[in-house]
């Protein structure tokens, strides 16, 4: 096996390893106001967190920005919380609520990107130890998580269609089902970071 596919099929674990749940939550929150009708939104909602995690992840593993793992720990679960109190008030959970533009949600998940980015990039670091050449190691890696964070979206989307399509519970009672119990499991994960 090459350096190229063990770095893939790692980041591919991480993203998808239910030990380390909270990027899976992230991403089931950021996702679950949509259906499979919403691809182009899910598209750039995605590449925008892509985008963001990419950025930060080959920056702290170049070693040009340092941050506390303690800090960033803590933030990952606010992050998931944030969204899912988005999805509260947006208009598919919430009647009287005013669109929100999709462009700020969009930003949102870019920023929320930085941060998670940063988590990616201690495992990736501690993978890593001493070897000099990494560009091959971070591209792969990224690849691997980006591929895993498709497959979360893909089932996400599909749990979705058969809940709403096949069982016949609304959109909007599904949301706030899923990002009810997201919030909840967030909650804890923010207890068990406590940084202050």
């Amino acid at each position: 096996m090459s350096d190229f596919q063990l770095y893939l099929i790692e980041g591919f674990r991480h993203i998808s390893d239910l030990g380390a749940y909270d990027h899976i939550l992230f991403i089931t929150a950021l996702c679950a106001i949509y259906q499979f009708s919403d691809w182009k939104k899910i598209l750039i909602l995605v590449t925008a967190f892509t985008l963001g995690h990419s950025l930060t992840l080959a920056l702290a593993t170049l070693k040009i920005i340092a941050f506390s793992t303690e800090v960033i720990e803590f933030l990952i679960p606010i992050t998931i919380v944030v969204t899912c109190l988005f999805n509260f008030f947006s208009p598919v959970n919430n009647r009287t609520a005013k669109p929100q533009p999709m462009a700020f949600r969009y930003l949102t998940a870019a920023i929320f990107g930085l941060i998670h980015g940063l988590g990616f990039s201690n495992f990736l670091r501690s993978m890593l130890g001493k070897e000099e050449n990494i560009v091959v190691p971070l591209l792969a890696f990224n690849l691997g998580l980006e591929i895993g964070q498709l497959a979360i979206v893909l089932i996400i989307l599909l749990l979705s269609g058969i809940i709403t399509n096949f069982l016949h519970v609304k959109q909007r009672e599904w949301n706030l089902i899923i990002s009810g119990m997201v919030l909840g499991i967030s909650i804890t994960l923010i207890q068990k970071t406590w940084i202050f």
